[in-house]
């Protein structure tokens, strides 16, 4: 198992695939940089999701997200990116995945 940013999400085999069950993450401490600026953003990222086959392993995802921080993203691009890549190694029969940005400017967007 890496131990430094990577951009490969992991699976384990879920040991109960007869059945319908949510798994819920909550990694509050997501950074990419701003495309614009080059300053830090930060944010929360919530994912939900219904296991078919597959597990995503945590210690893969924290990596995964991790990989994140020296990178030029918008948030828009970030959340579907997540998204599009927990597919397309899990397949869960459900995913949904939602980043709350952390207020700037007196705002406090959610994708």
């Amino acid at each position: 198992m890496p131990t430094s940013p990577s951009k490969t999400l992991e699976t384990v085999p879920n040991p109960h695939p007869d059945r319908d069950y949510e798994v819920s993450m909550t990694v509050p401490e997501f950074t990419c940089l701003c495309p614009m600026t080059g300053q830090p953003d930060f944010a929360t990222i919530r994912i939900r999701y219904v296991p078919d086959e597959h597990l995503v392993e945590l210690k893969s995802l924290k990596l995964y997200l991790w990989s994140f921080r020296q990178e030029g993203a918008f948030h828009e691009d970030v959340t579907n990116r997540i998204l599009n890549d927990f597919v397309a190694v899990a397949s869960p029969r459900w995913l949904e995945v939602k980043t709350e940005i952390r207020a700037t400017y007196g705002k406090r967007p959610e994708i």
